[in-house]
């Protein structure tokens, strides 16, 4: 088996009947679908407990917006992608990429409710180790607690980004029942910061299972906490020890992949690269271990030519295709040229699949072809794309199609789950954290501190590995399109100018992984940044985009869904401009 940490409905019922079925305990009949406090408070209740809590992480048995891979409030809405597919298809998805969502909306509430699910698992965790059993020794309650405070810091974290202003319930109240009543009134930045600040003490530096978290994982989300409140020092001195020292679960020690493309490769999950990750398995008695997040998001209509042949949604802008232009020097076009004239990608938008087309000739960073699937260029193992064939509606999402986390023609019924409507249900994991993204935000840490030669360093790295030709798109024995990228090989001019380097570099390196929206909000440039973005892109595509804004003091968080203000009865405050 490929994978460590398995999901679905029934992992908890399934640990605790493992755990019990030759035992006593079994003569007393318990009540139907309920299990009793014994059960849970042994060592294998309370890890069936925390992997439920794991379990939440992907949102199953919620909407694809809901999850914490954030493919649609991370990349659509930071501009990254469109929505894709056409217009009629999933439109509650829409409003997230014209930044018209509202108070009412289902999706809204679904993410809610998911991340507050995530909260209540890891809270019942917390609750039961209270009293646990005597077969969990201090070494289990350590580490079982740990787990469940790092997986706690995680749904507030994406609860806190999301919304701004959210309640903070942990296992002392019972939330909801009216008792517990907690306003979203409170700033909650210190209790995330304690949550992973208990699993980076508590945790081992190694762990039984990929999957799990270890001492260096809390330690990258604890810096990262940091990055969004500014804390830069705080964030460069763990950095510093996380670079030097930082593992995987498993024992590797941090690095980048050898090759770009495998890190988004179900063969080379869990690598030196992984920091944390959704976990993901096929095959493996049900399409709920797969990845759900995803399944929408694979070239349209494909057939047997090409991958699971649905959905067309989540297709690369125009505007980030663009950003991987480079200049003759191999570096980027930091002062936003790229969307202008010649430096522009020539696309085959309007033009059939039939006619005639030639790919771009220019200089490109080599990541485009692993991360943007473009006509005439080889699409993983499949064969190269096609173009229109393999588009719902180009005048609604444009030319290109998803990339990243798609499965190989080679994988398809191995590493793809056999069992459900599509084979879109993969294993591939998504990395909430991984190695790449810790150089550039601890590049971030140094320029902000001052170091920016050492920030220039880590950038570098993560360049270098993209630069490597070994790891190039081949197509017909050759490399599929003119790649030029080099290293930053002067000092930079000034800070500012570091921070054009970093900031740009996280768009290339993360596009499509859902960061782009948060990192904007958090760099204070997202209202400049997206209204420049729409100005671009919605004359391509009028019907997706004409008319739309992004309000800077509105659109930095979504709306506290209109039915938990209902629920709470006016308790809860809404965000402004809603």
């Amino acid at each position: 088996m490929k994978k460590t940490i398995k999901k679905g409905a029934g992992i908890l019922l399934l640990v605790t009947c493992i755990s019990y079925a030759c035992k006593d305990q079994y003569l007393v009949v318990q009540p139907t679908g309920q299990l009793a406090g014994s059960q849970l408070s042994t060592k294998a209740g309370l890890d069936g407990l925390l992997l439920s809590a794991y379990s939440q992480l992907n949102a199953r048995g919620f909407t694809q917006s809901a999850s914490s891979n954030n493919w649609v409030r991370g990349s659509i809405s930071g501009g990254d992608a469109n929505k894709g597919s056409n217009s009629g298809d999933f439109n509650a998805l829409t409003p997230f990429q014209r930044y018209e969502v509202q108070a009412a909306s289902g999706e809204v509430n679904q993410k809610w409710q998911a991340m507050y699910e995530g909260v209540s698992r890891a809270n019942a965790v917390l609750r039961t180790l209270s009293a646990a059993g005597a077969d969990v020794s201090d070494v289990d309650k350590k580490r079982i607690g740990a787990e469940a405070r790092f997986l706690r810091g995680h749904y507030y974290f994406e609860l806190k980004r999301a919304f701004n202003m959210v309640p903070y319930v942990d296992e002392t109240k019972d939330y909801g029942t009216g008792v517990d009543a907690i306003g979203n009134d409170v700033d909650i930045w210190p209790k995330i910061e304690a949550d992973f600040k208990a699993a980076y003490d508590n945790l081992a530096e190694t762990q039984d299972a990929a999957g799990r978290a270890n001492k260096w994982a809390a330690a990258s989300y604890l810096a990262k906490t940091y990055m969004y409140q500014k804390k830069y020092a705080d964030a460069k001195t763990l950095f510093d020890l996380i670079i030097a020292n930082g593992k995987t679960a498993n024992g590797k020690k941090y690095g980048l992949v050898a090759k770009y493309a495998n890190v988004f490769n179900a063969e080379f999950d869990n690598n030196e690269e992984s920091v944390f990750a959704i976990q993901a398995a096929a095959n493996a008695g049900s399409s709920d271990n797969a990845n759900p997040d995803l399944v929408l998001n694979f070239p349209y209509n494909t057939g047997s030519s090409g991958p699971a042949g649905c959905c067309g949604f989540f297709q690369p802008s125009f505007e980030l295709a663009n950003s991987f232009r480079t200049n003759a020097n191999g570096l980027p076009l930091l002062d936003g040229s790229y969307n202008v004239g010649a430096n522009q990608l020539v696309t085959d938008q309007g033009i059939k699949s039939a006619e005639p087309f030639t790919p771009d000739a220019g200089p490109l960073d080599p990541r485009l072809d692993h991360s943007v699937g473009r006509r005439g260029i080889q699409y993983l193992d499949w064969q190269p794309h096609p173009g229109l064939d393999w588009v719902r509606d180009q005048g609604f999402g444009g030319p290109y199609a998803p990339k990243k986390f798609v499965f190989y023609k080679s994988q398809d019924k191995t590493l793809t789950d056999a069992s459900s409507w599509t084979d879109g249900y993969s294993a591939i994991n998504y990395n909430i954290i991984r190695f790449a993204d810790v150089l550039l935000m601890a590049a971030e840490a140094e320029i902000e501190v001052g170091s920016l030669e050492k920030a220039r360093t880590y950038i570098n790295q993560v360049r270098k590995r993209a630069a490597d030709p070994a790891g190039f798109v081949i197509q017909n024995g050759k490399p599929a399109a003119n790649y030029v990228i080099s290293e930053y090989t002067t000092a930079f001019a000034n800070q500012d100018a570091a921070r054009k380097a970093v900031r740009f570099e996280r768009k290339l390196e993360l596009s499509g992984e859902g960061h782009r929206f948060y990192d904007l909000v958090r760099w204070g440039i997202a209202a400049t940044e997206l209204n420049a973005f729409l100005a671009y892109e919605a004359p391509k595509l009028p019907t997706g985009y004409l008319g739309a804004k992004f309000t800077a003091g509105k659109d930095e968080y979504m709306p506290v869904p209109q039915t938990q203000i209902d629920i709470q009865k006016g308790l809860l405050k809404q965000n402004p401009g809603y």
